[in-house]
């Protein structure tokens, strides 16, 4: 059998490895890689996800790519227009050819003795072997075959039917049906005017506590003012920057006056409301603003919806379910005919894969994570993570970036391996500081960050463009080999 042999492999064709595959054509073209994507389509969470009114919860003039603008005055974009960005993403910048579709990596082990990593990648022709010097980990941080599904008391008493938005059923018909949402994140806010305008009769959002709800306005009429005058590229990237800085300013707020932030949130919310809506009880976190995630409603959809009385938000606990529905803490019975679980999802690293080292397995939940990006004393890995408190795409782009910037310097010292040593930076907190309940349940699964530079992950686009492209590569967190100087 022919060995495959790369000097970078890209495992999963999502908005992140598309993303380096065009940074490598374009920085390093000396470079032959590959991106093994385990399904049939590229897009990942945009192909994958098929729930009504299935949207970016994050800008699209940040959450697009750097080098490609995103044309559509919406802010807040459907999957299906993602996608269609992403596909053309990949024809014109000629990464479509380097994708090999149906190829899942079940395991990569680094053997120093070959200085190179060796992947076990299962296809549809079966099992195949691939090498490469460099391994670029773009498979996001969720489990696509299992979300987060708790099970309630009393399920199988329910006449109607559970759905599951990861898993959204192609021909199912909820028109004129009562409809009850469980959670209250990005994907249920999305749902509930999705499936008002989709003709569902009433949309419940059940809630154990409430999330910090924003409004966006859906057309950025700067972006079609500077479109007249100027050039799209610069009409895109002017938008992005202060785009970028809104979010930076907006953020930097939150962390420093949190309780000024939470009464602006909740004024807003009251202000879309109807005047004697209890935004007390629904609209009012328990946690600082960032503390969590917040959810972006374009055009307060949302909230028109809850005025018009065609949604409503009901705040507690779920006791269990009933043949008509389900009762809550409280008392009150929500009669549902379909109920939609928006529960969360399943944290998952590495697609799946099993990761060893010198035959060792590689025990990531115990590494640390370097500038977010590399993994402690495992060698030539780069891992693509997004911001928690930014567009995912922002963070992938500067890793990217920083993948180029040190194979140029590795090849030009004439290195063959980078490894992040941790020596005396001893640290059991979560490199993700969020206390969303997927980051909670996730917590003996992700690796851990340490208390100062560059062992924090500080959330920061500033912070971390500057590092990543005017910093000096070689730190005394490094590794280099030194074989062939040696010689």
């Amino acid at each position: 059998m022919e060995k495959k042999v790369y000097d970078v492999l890209i495992i999963g064709a999502g908005i992140s490895g598309i993303g380096m595959g065009y940074w490598l054509n374009e920085k390093c073209p000396n470079k032959n890689y590959k991106i093994l994507e385990a399904r049939n389509k590229i897009g990942g969470t945009w192909s994958l996800f098929q729930y009504p009114g299935v949207r970016s919860d994050s800008d699209m003039f940040t959450f697009g790519y750097r080098f490609k603008p995103w044309n559509d005055p919406e802010s807040i974009s459907s999957g299906d227009k993602i996608l269609k960005y992403l596909q053309s993403t990949t024809a014109e910048h000629n990464i479509d050819k380097n994708i090999l579709f149906n190829h899942k990596m079940i395991h990569a082990n680094w053997s120093d003795q070959n200085k190179a990593w060796e992947l076990e990648v299962e296809t549809s022709e079966g099992t195949s072997s691939y090498h490469c010097k460099f391994l670029s980990i773009c498979t996001g941080y969720y489990d696509y075959k299992e979300s987060y599904r708790p099970k309630f008391k009393q399920e199988e008493d329910f006449k109607g039917k559970i759905v599951v938005p990861q898993f959204w059923p192609e021909d199912l018909d909820y028109t004129g049906k009562k409809v009850a949402i469980v959670g209250s994140g990005a994907t249920a806010v999305t749902l509930v005017p999705a499936m008002v305008a989709g003709g569902a009769e009433h949309v419940t959002m059940i809630q154990r506590s409430p999330t910090y709800i924003m409004n966006l306005p859906n057309r950025n009429q700067m972006f079609i003012s500077l479109k007249k005058y100027i050039s799209l590229k610069w009409a895109y990237k002017v938008t992005r920057w202060k785009n970028i800085g809104l979010q930076m300013f907006s953020y930097g707020l939150s962390r420093v006056f949190p309780k000024w932030m939470k009464s602006m949130l909740m004024k807003a919310a009251a202000k879309q409301l109807p005047e004697d809506y209890p935004v007390e009880k629904h609209f009012n976190p328990s946690y600082n603003p960032w503390d969590q995630r917040l959810c972006v409603v374009p055009d307060g959809d949302l909230f028109s919806v809850i005025k018009e009385g065609r949604a409503s938000v009901a705040t507690d606990h779920i006791s269990h379910f009933t043949e008509e529905g389900i009762s809550l803490n409280s008392g009150e019975m929500i009669e549902a005919d379909l109920v939609v679980l928006a529960t969360g999802l399943k944290v998952q690293l590495l697609g799946g894969s099993a990761l060893s080292v010198n035959d060792q397995v590689a025990k990531v939940n115990q590494s640390m994570i370097y500038k977010g990006m590399m993994v402690s004393n495992i060698p030539n890995l780069i891992y693509a993570f997004g911001y928690t408190n930014a567009s995912w795409t922002l963070k992938v782009d500067l890793t990217a970036n920083y993948l180029c910037k040190l194979l140029k310097f590795m090849d030009k010292k004439g290195y063959e391996v980078v490894v992040p040593n941790e020596k005396n930076v001893a640290s059991d907190e979560s490199f993700l500081n969020l206390n969303s309940g997927y980051i909670e349940r996730a917590k003996d699964v992700l690796p851990k960050q340490g208390k100062r530079r560059p062992w924090r992950v500080y959330q920061s686009y500033l912070m971390d463009m500057l590092a990543t492209r005017f910093g000096r590569i070689n730190d005394h967190a490094l590794q280099f080999d030194s074989s062939k100087e040696e010689k």
